[in-house]
């Protein structure tokens, strides 16, 4: 099941990185199609929100990374559970004021990890 967990939580990463990449690095271009209900003429006068956007979801990505990596067991339990939990409040909120399918896209994933964590820690 530790497996398991660590697979999902580097998907969880994987996938916030492509939004750090997104919104850094390509927000005027394949970020107006990701987020088609965006309007057009902002993208450009958003990108330095965008990428500050983007640069939390690298540390998010990084903190998930770094707790598949961390040898001892309590320890990677407790950083991987805070970083997945912050996804999960984090996908939470945005489907409260955005939209319903970032909690599919962003919690999800986190959901399921944080499950696998759990019953790996404690089984």
């Amino acid at each position: 099941m530790l497996i398991v967990a660590k697979l999902l939580t580097a998907l969880v990463a994987l996938l916030h990185f492509y939004f750090l990449w997104l919104e850094m690095f390509a927000w005027t271009t394949k970020g107006k199609k990701v987020f088609r209900n965006f309007p057009k003429d902002l993208f450009e006068p958003t990108k330095a929100m965008a990428a500050n956007q983007g640069l939390y979801n690298g540390f998010l990505a990084a903190g998930l990374v770094w707790s598949i990596f961390i040898s001892n067991p309590e320890w990677q339990f407790n950083v991987a559970l805070f970083f997945l939990s912050c996804v999960i409040v984090a996908a939470l909120y945005g489907a409260v004021s955005v939209s319903k399918k970032i909690f599919f896209v962003q919690g999800v994933p986190a959901v399921l990890a944080l499950a696998f964590l759990v019953l790996a820690h404690y089984l």
